[in-house]
């Protein structure tokens, strides 16, 4: 019913006689004839629920039709169970269910009627057979009216984010307790691994796991470089329930004690994300704690002596402070409306993510090179503020010394 709601829902969005064709991702080679583990397109699962490939939904105020694969005793052996065409109705709550094979000749006769087409490329082969019967009919795009929905999370999708969050919480947790001296990161990238699984998770994103100088490549993915004693450990990791992620971010000391170099653009970073967070409830506009975390961020480091006074902090903090959260990992939703920056409204999710990160350079004292930190968490707006739903992992200095000492 959740699907079904929703379908309802986007459809008063939208003109009379208005119909919605949407199709999933295709599945995708990973080399000779493996795949990558199928995952579904997030609006076609948000709409639909349904999470097999080659599949196309089709509906109007008129009804709801799907398409999808037949059955297959044979392929079935190898690849596991499908739905199939008969038991679609009941279990998709749809009006009527074909084989995708039939999309070519039943599509003309469902849109024959339609005012107004609303579909969106997935890049795939059904694209052509879809393409070809609207090459002579304007059609728009879904996604503007889809995103903003999903923008909204319900009870529901809080429910899943929150689990999503507290499984990502204790492996962090987890990793930095076991996190020391020797290692390597794809061992502690492990714990991340073997925790998901364990509590029937995956992985939202592929995770960041950056010991010393590694921890200022944004986006550094190869976690396999030993863990060196004195050095920081940046762990960017987080689960996904149901479709739904947690993005965490934490920086610690490998050997479980901050120097007094690190301590200080941790704190820095710290002072900067709580503030940040502080700032976001209902009727904020969503640039503030952008704001915020870039003016402790550029005080922090003039005081330091790393930046001069009126610097160009992106040389040290280059992305933005937050992006939304939901079934992707950088969820969907504009940031502004009508060339102004948008308001928090109760029912979204962000990310509160401010860094820093000093690479090699002459100008500055050498003990702050290689201090690559980010402290992200993941906030709930409510009606009356915000909640932090990843609040349960640690971050302060006394609280991290502390878990590590506990191994």
């Amino acid at each position: 019913m959740i699907h079904q709601n929703r379908r309802k829902e986007l459809l008063s969005q939208l003109d009379n006689g208005s119909l919605v064709i949407i199709g999933t991702n295709p599945e995708q080679l990973r080399n000779g004839d493996v795949h990558y583990p199928y995952r579904p397109h997030s609006d076609f699962w948000y709409l639909t629920g349904f999470k097999e490939p080659e599949a196309v939904a089709v509906f109007s105020n008129s009804g709801y039709t799907i398409f999808l694969r037949d059955k297959d005793p044979t392929r079935e052996i190898w690849d596991g169970k499908r739905l199939g065409v008969s038991d679609a109705p009941h279990v998709l709550k749809a009006d009527e269910a074909y084989s995708i094979n039939e999309l070519e000749t039943k599509l003309p006769k469902l849109i024959a009627n339609a005012t107004k087409l609303y579909y969106d490329f997935k890049h795939c082969d059904l694209d052509n057979i879809i393409i070809a019967h609207l090459a002579e009919t304007q059609y728009q795009s879904l996604a503007s009216h889809v995103h903003e929905m999903r923008l909204i999370k319900s009870d529901e999708e809080i429910r899943l984010m929150q689990k999503a969050a507290d499984i990502s919480t204790q492996a962090h947790k987890s990793a930095m307790q076991q996190a020391q001296p020797g290692l390597f990161e794809y061992e502690i990238a492990s714990v991340f691994d073997a925790y998901f699984r364990k509590n029937n998770s995956e992985h939202a994103y592929t995770p960041i796991v950056a010991g010393g100088e590694n921890a200022c490549v944004l986006h550094y993915i190869e976690n396999n470089k030993i863990l060196n004693d004195g050095d920081l450990l940046l762990i960017d990791a987080g689960c996904e329930v149901e479709g739904y992620a947690a993005d965490i971010t934490r920086t610690f000391p490998i050997n479980g004690k901050f120097s007094k170099a690190q301590q200080q653009i941790y704190q820095i970073v710290l002072d900067a994300q709580l503030a940040a967070i502080k700032s976001i409830k209902p009727g904020e506009m969503v640039i503030k704690p952008h704001q915020i975390a870039t003016q402790i961020i550029q005080q922090g480091l003039t005081d330091l002596g790393i930046l001069q006074a009126g610097g160009d902090l992106s040389k040290f903090y280059m992305h933005g402070t937050g992006h939304w959260l939901g079934l992707d990992v950088h969820d969907v939703g504009v940031y502004q409306q009508n060339d102004q920056h948008r308001q928090y409204e109760a029912g979204m999710v962000t990310t509160v993510e401010p860094g820093i990160y000093i690479r090699k350079d002459d100008k500055i004292n050498p003990i702050y090179w290689n201090i690559g930190i980010r402290i992200e968490d993941d906030v709930l707006i409510t009606k009356t503020g915000n909640r932090v739903l990843t609040g349960a992992l640690v971050k302060t200095i006394d609280e991290i010394e502390l878990l590590m000492r506990e191994k």
